[in-house]
């Protein structure tokens, strides 16, 4: 049986109530909140049956509402970058707020992160969970038409936590939704993430320039500091890659609706993750950029405090039209899904 609790977790500055709801199932418990459609907390066993924290959060909204690079939010309306902020979509271009630089990143200055979302929790015989909704109006952002947009997020009896996306727009739009959650298989604040043991089922990866924007090319792993279809430690061949990674890896064919993403495991504690997605690529960042930061219970984080799986379509591909397309249109159904298996050796 998978329980359901919920409660007010606080109040926006504007006065907006945001629920926390907590999630169990056995040993594994997760923690949503309304702001932001955050995955704020994950909950796991060791190998000794040792349940602790494995993603970094705040106790208190205030942490969500300062800045902090999307900790286990929704972003959007489109994850990743795009070039200039710029894209042109039926021959009419569209400028969009560019926050990281030169580009647009995470959908702009105030993304779907940032939003109070619309929440109702729900609980079957072997599942619970909740759904959050959000209407992105038209032009926010500088985006093309309004986003109708859902987010369910179900912890299974099995301690599986499935994620699933849906949206419709009433104009031809663009749509890149992810989950931004990170992993800190000993626990944040615990040391980095260098010594966790990481796989990736890519054989491609797309390269990219000096602003993290790809420049188009989809090259092979083999005999690159990119190659992770062996399980390696990240920090192994972390300097061949710049001092740290933050590209996005081509996935395989989908077998029965799902592309295996890979695995995570700390090999200290022998906790893990499996990912499995609907998506065509997923975007790893091994926390090189993590700023220092004050967390629950006091933890301290800083570069290298967590890494990221970004499950999602390709950075900048309204610009790359070689790229998987990215486009919505009336009538259409943006669904994508992940799944996370938590497990320990």
């Amino acid at each position: 049986m998978v329980t359901l609790a919920q409660r007010v977790f606080g109040r926006t500055q504007e006065g907006d109530e945001i629920v926390q709801f907590t999630l169990e199932a056995g040993p594994v418990s997760v923690q949503l909140l309304s702001y932001g459609a955050t995955l704020s907390s994950v909950k796991i066993p060791d190998r000794t049956g040792k349940v602790d924290e494995v993603t970094p959060g705040f106790d208190t909204l205030e942490g969500y509402l300062n800045p902090h690079p999307y900790l286990g939010a929704t972003v959007g309306r489109f994850a990743n970058r795009i070039a200039r902020g710029r894209f042109t979509l039926d021959g009419k271009t569209y400028s969009l707020f560019c926050n990281n630089g030169r580009n647009h990143l995470h959908g702009g200055k105030k993304g779907f992160d940032r939003m109070v979302w619309s929440s109702a929790g729900f609980q079957r015989e072997h599942e619970a969970g909740v759904h959050f909704s959000y209407l992105s109006p038209d032009g926010e952002e500088g985006y093309p038409g309004s986003l109708d947009v859902h987010v369910t997020y179900t912890l299974e009896d099995s301690g599986s936590l499935l994620v699933a996306w849906e949206a419709r727009a009433d104009k031809p739009t663009i749509v890149n939704l992810t989950n931004h959650v990170y992993w800190n298989l000993a626990g944040p604040g615990r040391g980095d993430i260098k010594s966790h043991l990481l796989t990736l089922e890519a054989e491609r990866y797309l390269p990219s320039d000096s602003e993290l924007i790809p420049t188009g090319e989809i090259k092979a792993v083999d005999g690159t500091a990119y190659d992770f279809r062996r399980e390696k430690p990240i920090g192994r061949d972390i300097e061949a890659a710049g001092g740290g990674y933050d590209s996005c890896f081509v996935l395989g064919a989908p077998a029965d609706g799902w592309r295996k993403v890979g695995r995570v495991r700390d090999p200290a504690s022998g906790r893990g993750v499996e990912v499995f997605a609907t998506q065509p690529g997923v975007h790893f960042y091994s926390g090189q950029m993590f700023p220092a930061l004050t967390g629950r219970g006091g933890a301290s984080y800083g570069k290298f405090s967590a890494l990221a799986l970004e499950t999602e379509g390709f950075p900048d591909a309204i610009n790359r039209p070689a790229f998987p397309s990215v486009v919505l249109r009336p009538g259409q159904t943006y669904s994508e899904r992940t799944r996370y298996r938590f497990f320990h050796d």
